[in-house]
């Protein structure tokens, strides 16, 4: 395949795919079963009338604990009047006014909706201890951490104490590269140049989950004084679950005007040619007519660039770019909608390894990581036959001239008319990228009241005949189905760019 990746070969310096935006949370599982719960009480000696001044009491104790970590590192705490405050950029901030090489960066407090306990009264007239809808108190704390680099953790100061930890891939990646003398520059988030690719990715490739869990329970038991108790009375502590995951595969050109001269060619590519249901494809998924739910692709112009996405349901692959990395960049948020090969216990005390659906344990993240690293690879080989603005004219101009094939002359093409481009659409159709099309596919969308006569067979054969003598398209061996070539995929795309965006554009103007 003539994939980007082949065909830019002498300007691509190599990739490089790993994690990128990482939400963990942390839940207390007992804290949301009514066993639990009951539990928890009796062995703290708590009855359910007692609980709201027992609670407030815990509450005061993580307050003034938190608020001790600031006054005893001399970090700031800072309380936000709203919500919708951005806190990264407002700690970002006070990083540059404030610097500190390592270790907490500040806190900042905040109201926000949660969802806690409370004793309430049931129909009997008795109290239950329920979760239920309400405001408190988080923590915010951002740190520089000697691993994780910029991250910070949430934390509920209520029952039942969520906590949730904020890493970034990129940074993690960072110190590793550092303690492995692997010289690297970066540009917002994405690096750009890594001394030594192979080792790198072999580094990204040994990351351990395990690892990782251990490190988020030193930082819960660093903010939450009551872990401790917890994990006296349910003997375990935090279970901890990936909300959100990004993994980016970021292909590394060798300059900036490499990758700009391509870039507006691999957008129209993948907007045009690409349909919201190819995102099955991208993601290892069979389009299956008893699926519900939506397959949306989106096209979007950001500050920084154009930006191309496709949704299937709430999980997503993109594709932007950033200085002279190429993104594709794949986002898990409901992990269940793919497989995780392992045990199964049954009810016979039986256990079998099956492919199930995957949950949100970290301990599959290694699953994630293969799961997203083959979807962008998959959207990177299917991006093929991309052609640089300013070649793409040369080829157009061979098009609209005259041909001699084996001492025949085929006339050239008029590639702005109205049965050219309706021709050259429907063959550039994404449906017949695999399998190809015959002469009754096309026949029956350009002549479907006429498609079984037989002049109309003719005059459609001798038009596939002209498109393979111009290279446009190519027979596939031993059937009567024809391929678009890459040749034609350029020209055939770039002029059906041309006609729907920048005709358009033309005219409003």
């Amino acid at each position: 395949m003539n994939t980007i990746l082949e065909q830019f070969k002498d300007k691509i310096n190599g990739t490089f795919a790993f994690f990128d935006r990482m939400i963990i949370k942390g839940h207390i599982r007992q804290f949301f079963s009514a066993s639990g719960k009951g539990f928890f009480l009796s062995e703290q000696n708590v009855l359910l009338k007692d609980f709201s001044a027992y609670a407030n009491q815990v509450t005061s104790d993580i307050v003034a604990h938190v608020e001790k970590m600031a006054e005893e590192t001399h970090r700031p705490l800072r309380y936000l009047t709203s919500a919708k405050i951005p806190k990264e950029q407002t700690a970002m901030e006070i990083l540059k006014d404030d610097p500190v090489e390592e270790g907490l960066v500040c806190i900042l407090s905040v109201v926000e909706y949660c969802q806690t306990l409370q004793p309430i009264k049931n129909k009997d007239g008795k109290l239950e201890l329920r979760n239920v809808d309400r405001k408190c108190k988080y923590y915010y704390l951002y740190y520089l951490d000697k691993h994780f680099g910029f991250m910070h953790v949430k934390l509920q100061t209520w029952f039942p104490f969520l906590i949730q930890i904020y890493i970034n891939g990129r940074e993690m990646m960072k110190h590793v590269f550092d303690e492995n003398g692997i010289a690297y520059k970066m540009y917002d988030n994405s690096f750009y140049e890594i001394s030594n690719i192979a080792k790198a990715q072999e580094l990204a490739d040994k990351f351990d989950s395990k690892s990782l869990c251990r490190q988020l329970d030193l930082f819960a038991h660093k903010v939450n004084p009551y872990l401790d108790t917890i994990e006296k009375t349910f003997h375990q502590g935090y279970y901890w679950c990936v909300d959100q995951c990004e993994f980016a595969t970021d292909v590394m050109f060798k300059s900036r005007e490499a990758l700009k001269d391509i870039y507006p060619s691999l957008v129209g590519h993948a907007f045009y040619d690409f349909r919201c249901t190819d995102v099955f494809s991208f993601l290892g998924r069979k389009l299956d007519p008893k699926f519900q739910g939506e397959a949306v692709s989106d096209y979007r112009k950001r500050p920084a660039g154009w930006r191309i996405k496709f949704k299937m349901k709430s999980n997503s692959i993109k594709m932007y770019d950033k200085f002279s990395c190429l993104r594709v960049e794949m986002t898990i948020n409901d992990p269940r909608e793919f497989k995780v090969y392992k045990d199964v216990h049954h009810q016979d005390g039986t256990v079998s390894k099956r492919w199930v659906p995957m949950g949100k344990s970290i301990s599959n993240l290694y699953r994630y990581a293969e799961v997203s690293k083959a979807a962008n690879r998959r959207f990177l080989d299917s991006l093929q036959g991309i052609v640089p603005a300013g070649s793409i004219e040369r080829e157009i101009n061979e098009v609209c001239g005259k041909r001699t094939v084996r001492g025949k002359t085929v006339t050239g093409y008029n590639v702005w008319s109205k049965e050219t481009m309706q021709l050259f659409e429907t063959i550039s159709d994404g449906k017949y990228l695999i399998r190809g099309f015959t002469n009754k596919d096309i026949r029956s969308i350009l002549y479907p009241q006429s498609q079984s006569d037989k002049k109309v067979r003719g005059k459609m054969s001798r038009t596939l005949s002209k498109l393979r003598a111009h290279g446009l398209i190519r027979k596939i061996p031993h059937s009567r189905k024809y391929l678009v070539t890459d040749k034609g995929r350029r020209v055939m795309g770039a002029l059906i760019e041309t006609k729907r965006k920048i005709y358009p554009d033309l005219a409003a103007s």
